[in-house]
Parts: structure tokens; C-alpha cells; sequence
């Protein structure tokens, strides 16, 4: 299992940010080689994804969702990974979003891209793309501000 952090200052209130990032299906927008995700119901994703010629499908599930705070799923199927999208407010017109996210590479393409490095570098690449997305836009394209917080088992 992998851990992967990254962090990014985005000029936009947090409510701004956080409102954005809740609009799942527009995640193929900046985060390359998401060909789709499926809001199924409030705490259900499906992802299709293509990554260095693979295709993988897999479904996701929220399991905790405070608005202008924190996003936090996991993997139903496919590979395995768990993760958490943090907001910061900096200052009434800054956020930093923070990603964490727990992988467990699925298949030898998988694994030698998360040796390589290129899971970090993409992560990377994602959120750079998402404060290019955001900021470009100024204003969210929706916004979902449910809470989840699902009993720990």
C-alpha cells in the first residue's frame, strides 16, 4: 500500500473550493485519465478510468463529508485505495486542499508506475489542475453541502 499526499493553495474561498469539489462528475475536467465518474446516490462513485492503456471500472463510497472541512471514501471494488480531501480556509479569498490517499497498486502496470513514482506525479498534475480549473472558472459549476458521517464498524 502506497500513501500519497499533496497539497494546493487555490485563490478561492473555501466554500468555493470545497462546493467544486463535490461535483464529482466534472473530476475528468482535471485529473488525468478519468474517462467518467457517476454520482450513483449521495455516497456512491463510479469511476471509469484509462491509465498507461489500462481500463479499470470501480465504485466508490463516501464515508465522511463535512462541507468547507473534509471528503473522505474508499474502494468498493477493483483496487484497492482509501482517501481524504481536506479544506483549509487561508484567508476569506485562499484554500489550501490537501489530498491523501492510500493505494494498493492492482496489476504489474500498476505496480511498476507506483515504484516509478508516476501515482505521485499524477496527484501532482491533478491538483495543479484543479486550482488552474477552479481559479480560471472563479465560481463552482455546483455544489453538494450534505454531511455523511458514517459509523466507524
Amino acid at each position: 500500500m502506497s500513501t500519497v499526499v499533496e497539497t494546493v493553495d487555490v485563490a478561492v474561498p473555501v466554500r468555493t473550493a470545497y462546493n467544486q469539489w463535490t461535483q464529482f462528475e466534472q473530476f475528468p475536467r482535471f485529473m488525468e485519465g478519468v474517462t467518467e465518474v457517476r454520482q450513483l446516490d449521495n455516497t456512491h462513485l463510479h469511476w471509469v478510468v484509462d491509465i498507461a492503456g489500462v481500463h479499470r471500472e470501480f465504485d466508490a463510497e463516501i464515508t465522511e463529508q463535512h462541507p468547507d472541512e473534509r471528503i473522505a471514501w474508499n474502494s468498493l471494488d477493483g483496487p484497492r485505495h482509501a482517501g481524504v480531501v481536506t479544506f483549509h480556509r487561508l484567508d476569506e479569498s485562499h484554500t489550501r486542499v490537501t489530498a491523501q490517499m492510500e493505494i494498493d497498486p492492482d496489476g504489474f502496470v500498476e505496480k511498476v508506475g507506483d515504484k516509478a513514482g508516476i501515482v505521485d506525479m499524477r496527484v501532482k498534475g491533478d491538483m495543479k489542475r484543479f486550482r488552474e480549473y477552479i481559479e480560471s472558472r472563479g465560481v463552482e459549476t455546483g455544489a453538494w453541502r450534505g454531511d455523511v458521517d458514517r459509523p466507524m464498524p
